[in-house]
């Protein structure tokens, strides 16, 4: 098929390709690791990211990670329902960037302790700060609740894996944002600011209250949205609610969980969220006990008299907070951040903080946060107070760990509004990175500040469709390919169905198996160990090259051990190198290579089949870099004759070399329909030489196929087709040389030193095209 043809086919397929399609094909997952790749491995991050994108409409999930696999559900309705296929690839990149934060920056190890100790009833790191009565008598009735049913535990982890994400959430976004300011960032910017808006008001949430919710909710979903935007969503609920006002109490805790790079911060940060509120908590949890007690008394359905089902689901009904991830590592280290204790989101906690400040204060306890947020420090007057050394707010302003001015103070991020990053080109290509270097430290910048643009439009970028749109080409070209495979293995079923292959081989199936679509995985394992190989390649080009330019340029031949003229200038020469001859330009003769491999069960031993790799892969770079076509077949028994075809002569992609991956020993061997199959392919093309080669390492050995019958067979294979002008070249590689070689006779090979093999068969084929 033309080139042409299937460029049109491409663009047939491109116009009706599918979100379904477009978001769960392994061209995006692939696109997105490789993104992550070239994004940390500049800093020197080694983590290999995979990616898992279903399309699931009906699953309440997500996104999720367990440290090895990014999972995201593109068809759950919080990326469908977003309008145009661009915002919904932001949205699931987003979502991407948020997972890959806590592959980078949780530390898992850390937080299964912290659980373990819970579980426990001991506190981790150590106990919580009490700063009064009513906080001791909260932990003393949280420890007694613990102890007094094993129920009660399930219920309380739910509660700390909850608390603990939502503070995990917001650290590995605010890291991300600062970490990785281009495409990354800036997928992450555009789903918070969608969830931002879909997050419930206070408001919302006290109404939700009356209907079957909980004053926990509420206040939990004030925490979200402090910790991942900095800011609360009041809608008409003054600042003196008990709900925000328990987040203001919270304020300089928060901030230290969202900037320390120690997640223990974030474990005494969960502590004390679990200590104050409580009260809260408890009555939730005993609410639930109830309400599934009540529902298995009246028979309902499965799970409904499960007080853990009824909690995760309470829990996960608010939106813009991810399932929790699971691992067994720890974050990986440095990073380009300016400074520990930065915020990417620092004006709209300072205007957070000026709110709960003014309400301690008690200017009003009716007070308007719309108001308040148009003048977030102001006097009587409305004028803004510039002075320094103003404290941050807190419940308890005596509490010197609440405060904003200890270690989990927020400084300013450096760069001033108006200066944005300037975003760069994104490529399909890979491109040159900063190796990683020993170095004794890093610039410590004073004087920097935190600032809010409220000016930014936007980076500028506008290839953002003409990515997409590149993908989507990618997508319909694998499409196309992937059904123009298909196609082919059918034709090549069909054809080895119509070869006659004589009355010893017609009653047995045969069927050729291509793998239609090459897998990441194929992918990956190729690259790992295709340099050192594709060096042999190109060490065995180098002669034959250098003999193709000589032959086709013609001219004086120097240096000759024998011929007809002497040459006088190299009559001082002693290691009798002294004739020449006059070369006319010629072109090389046109050669065509058939590579047929034994993938028989006795293959695995002795590294046989991983020999027979190795050299399929050499000798396929050989021959495409050089301009011969070579088609690679494996074969094999299992109810009839198995065909394995890892390339062809003329490519639909070009993935060919990744296919050999799969050559593996699998069954018994009926060498004679095989050898047949791949002859007749060669027969009918149109080179000068056509040259089978066929690795072996032992004789035919199949049910009614064996023995000196089965001898006989290949020999008569073998002289039909070398008068139809088949070369044969048969390598033994196994115990079994002396029947080989008493089969093919002259063609026969012996291959003793396994290592020697890609080299003899190239040197084979360098034969056949010198003159």
């Amino acid at each position: 098929m033309s080139h042409k043809k299937i460029k049109q086919l491409i663009a047939q397929k491109q116009s009706k390709i599918t979100d379904r399609q477009f978001f769960t094909s392994r061209i995006l997952a692939a696109h997105f690791a490789d993104i992550a790749a070239a994004q940390t491995r500049r800093y020197g991050c080694r983590r290999r990211v995979k990616l898992d994108i279903k399309w699931e409409p009906k699953s309440p999930s997500l996104a999720r990670t367990d440290n090895l696999l990014i999972h995201i559900n593109a068809g759950n309705p919080f990326v469908t329902k977003q309008k145009g296929r661009q915002v919904r690839y932001e949205m699931v990149s987003g979502l991407f960037t948020h997972e890959l934060g806590h592959v980078l920056y949780t530390d898992f190890l850390l937080y299964q302790s912290y659980h373990s100790f819970l579980e426990s009833g001991k506190w981790f790191p150590e106990p919580p700060p009490l700063r009064n009565i009513t906080e001791r008598d909260a932990e003393a009735d949280f420890l007694a609740f613990q102890a007094s049913d094993p129920k009660n535990r399930e219920l309380v982890a739910l509660v700390t894996h909850d608390i603990l994400n939502i503070l995990e959430d917001g650290y590995i976004e605010n890291r991300m944002l600062l970490d990785y300011p281009g495409i990354l960032g800036s997928s992450l910017e555009k789903i918070r600011q969608v969830q931002f808006d879909d997050h419930p008001s206070v408001e919302d949430m006290i109404e939700q209250e009356a209907d079957g919710g909980h004053i926990w909710q509420s206040i939990r979903s004030g925490l979200l949205s402090y910790m991942l935007w900095g800011e609360l969503k009041y809608g008409g609920t003054p600042l003196s609610d008990e709900r925000i006002q328990m987040v203001f109490s919270l304020l300089g805790d928060l901030d230290k969980a969202l900037v320390s790079r120690d997640a223990r911060d974030r474990c005494r940060t969960a502590n004390l969220i679990l200590i104050r509120c409580w009260p809260h908590i408890k009555d939730l949890l005993e609410n639930i006990k109830e309400q599934a007690d009540n529902a298995a008394s009246e028979g309902g359905g499965s799970g409904s008299g499960d007080p853990n089902d009824l909690l995760s689901s309470l829990l996960s009904a608010l939106a813009g907070c991810s399932e929790e991830g699971t691992g067994e590592t720890s974050p990986v280290g440095g990073s380009p951040a300016p400074s520990e204790a930065t915020s990417a989101t620092g004006s709209q906690r300072a205007a957070t903080a000026a709110l709960a400040a003014g309400s301690a204060d008690g200017g009003s306890e009716e007070q308007d946060p719309e108001k308040a947020e148009a003048k977030p420090s102001g006097g009587e007057d409305g004028e803004e107070s510039g002075e320094e050394g103003e404290e941050g707010p807190s419940a308890d302003a005596s509490d010197p760990e609440s405060s904003q001015n200890g270690d989990g103070g927020l400084e300013m991020m450096p760069g001033a509004p108006g200066s944005p990053q300037q975003h760069q080109k994104v490529s399909d290509q890979e491109g040159g990175r900063i190796p990683l270097h020993d170095t004794s430290e890093v610039s410590a910048p004073e004087g920097g500040s935190t600032e809010h643009d409220d000016s930014y439009e936007g980076a500028g970028y506008t290839g953002a469709a003409a990515d997409v749109e590149r993908l989507l080409n990618r997508i319909a070209e694998n499409s196309v390919t992937t059904e123009l495979e298909r196609q082919r293995t059918e034709e090549l079923t069909e054809l080895a169905q119509s070869i006659s292959y004589g009355d010893i081989h017609d009653g047995v199936s045969k069927t050729v198996h291509r793998i239609a679509s090459v897998s990441e995985e194929l992918k990956e394992e190729y690259q790992s160990i295709a340099g050192n190989l594709l060096h042999i390649s190109k060490q065995l080009q180098k002669s034959v090259l250098q003999q193709m330019q000589d032959s086709r340029r013609g001219g004086k031949q120097t240096s000759l051990l024998m011929g007809r003229r002497l040459d006088a200038h190299a009559l001082f020469r002693t290691d009798s190198r002294v004739f020449y001859k006059n070369a006319l330009p010629n072109e090389m003769p046109a050669l065509c290579v058939g590579l047929l491999l034994d993938e028989s069960g006795s293959m695995s031993w002795n590294d046989r089949a991983t020999y027979a790799r190795a050299t399929a892969i050499i000798l396929y770079d050989f021959c495409q870099t050089l301009g011969i076509p070579i088609t690679v077949y494996g074969h094999s028994t299992s109810r009839g004759v198995d065909l394995y075809s890892y390339a062809e002569f003329d490519a639909i992609d070009r993935d060919d070399r990744y296919r050999m991956m799969d050559i593996s020993a699998r069954g018994s061997n009926r060498d004679g329909a095989a050898l047949r199959f791949v002859a007749e392919r060669l027969v009918h093309r149109p080179e000068d030489i056509k040259l089978l080669m066929l690795v072996s390492d032992g004789q035919p050995a199949d049910a009614g196929y064996g023995g000196t019958a089965a001898e006989e067979d290949l020999r008569g294979i073998k002289h039909e087709y070398q008068r139809k002008g088949v070369l044969f070249i048969a390598a033994a590689i196994g115990s079994d040389k002396e029947n080989i070689e008493r089969i093919y006779g002259d063609a026969f090979l012996d291959i003793t030193d396994l290592t020697k093999l890609p080299v003899k068969l190239a040197g084979i084929i360098k034969r056949f095209i010198r003159y």
